[in-house]
């Protein structure tokens, strides 16, 4: 007597996200953009461009006591120690809520984005503008600050998805900009160079995890079947 097998449910597809596509396209248009950039700074000399000085001659004829002070304090909470303390708290975060994917996300993308970024203005060694009221060394380009704060935004804005988090680091990412040019500790060249330089990273690792991370969940949920 033939035996009729019990069917075995299939195991569920692990669905790709559908703006990990979005995300590719848009770090590597801000890639592209980085680069043209980059290549525009290296043909003038590594000196202002036009636009750089009729920026900062701008932000000079706005300048006021109470600008500089405000403007300072973007500047000081994304520096280098203000980052550091955001990036493992904001990691720490998601590792508790039992989010690891996340955690790696946003820890990978700021180590990666300064790792690229730092030794990259070291290299290129672009003087700052004469009169910065902030750092002097010729590390202009790209801007770390701008560059760490819009990777922070955009990796936020993935993983939460709320249209909130999208505004507040617009809103970050802008003020941040402003300050840097505010200060005259960069050229408006150096603070976009450093958001697009942001964009990419940010969207290239988020889009790589999840990739790592739905090929895995495939995985098990194959060997569980």
């Amino acid at each position: 007597m033939d035996v009729t097998p019990i069917d075995t449910a299939a195991p569920p597809v692990v669905a790709a996200d559908a703006r990990r596509t979005v995300a590719v396209v848009v770090g590597a248009l801000a890639t592209v953009a980085f680069v043209a950039l980059r290549l525009a700074v290296a043909l003038n000399g590594h000196t202002a461009l036009d636009v750089d000085v009729w920026w900062d001659a701008a932000m000079a004829g706005i300048a006021t006591p109470v600008g500089v002070i405000l403007a300072w304090i973007p500047a000081i909470v994304g520096g280098t120690i203000g980052m550091i303390v955001i990036g493992v708290a904001t990691t720490i975060v998601f590792a508790v809520r039992r989010r690891p994917w996340d955690a790696l996300t946003v820890a990978s993308s700021i180590a990666l984005v300064v790792a690229i970024g730092a030794p990259m203005a070291a290299i290129i060694a672009r003087q700052r503008p004469a009169d910065s009221l902030a750092e002097t060394m010729a590390t202009s380009f790209p801007s770390g600050h701008t560059a760490v704060a819009t990777t922070i935004a955009v990796v936020l804005g993935l993983i939460l998805r709320r249209r909130w988090v999208w505004i507040a680091g617009v809103v970050w990412v802008v003020l941040m900009m402003w300050s840097r040019t505010y200060l005259h500790a960069h050229w408006l060249s150096d603070v976009v160079a450093g958001a697009l330089e942001g964009i990419a990273v940010s969207t290239f690792v988020w889009a790589l995890i999840q990739v790592v991370r739905e090929r895995r969940a495939q995985r098990l949920t194959a060997t569980s079947a």
